[in-house]
C-alpha cells in the first residue's frame, strides 16, 4: 500500500513544480518595507476569510498566467484579511467588497490608479495593468 500511495503521487510532481504563482507575503509591514527597499510598487490584495471568491480569485487570477512572473518580478505582492485589520493600515485600504486589489507606490504611499473589486480582478485587466509596470 505505501508503494503503491507513494509513486501514485509521484506523477503530480511535474504540475506542482511547474506552477506559476504569485509569490505572496502575509504581513504588510514586511512588504512594505521591501517594496520601499527594492523600489517596487506594492500590490495588496484585501480578502476577507472563507470567501469562496476570494479563493476562486487567487486559484484563478494569480496562477498560471503570463502576468505573474511580471507581478513577481515588479511589485511585492501581500495578502491581508480583513479579519486581520490591525495588522495593515485599514484606514488606507478600506474596503467592504472582497476581494480587492490595490496598487501602490511604496515610496510615496499613494494609489497609482483605482483598486479592483470582485469580479474585475481577471485575466484581462490585470494583464493590461500588469503591462505597464
Amino acid at each position: 500500500m505505501k508503494y503503491l500511495l507513494r509513486y501514485s503521487l509521484f506523477w503530480l510532481l511535474p504540475f506542482v513544480a511547474s506552477a506559476n504563482y504569485v509569490h505572496w507575503l502575509g504581513e504588510y509591514d514586511t512588504a512594505h518595507h521591501m517594496a520601499v527597499k527594492e523600489k517596487k510598487s506594492l500590490l495588496v490584495l484585501v480578502v476577507k476569510k472563507s470567501s469562496k471568491q476570494c479563493n476562486m480569485v487567487l486559484k484563478d487570477q494569480f496562477m498560471d498566467h503570463s502576468y505573474v512572473d511580471r507581478i513577481n518580478q515588479k511589485t511585492v505582492p501581500v495578502i491581508v484579511t480583513y479579519e486581520g485589520a490591525l495588522s495593515y493600515p485599514v484606514e488606507m485600504f478600506y474596503t467592504t467588497t472582497f476581494p480587492t486589489l490595490f496598487f501602490v507606490d511604496s515610496q510615496k504611499e499613494v494609489f497609482l490608479r483605482e483598486p479592483l473589486y470582485g469580479d474585475e480582478i481577471n485575466e484581462k485587466v490585470l494583464s493590461q495593468i500588469i503591462k505597464k509596470f
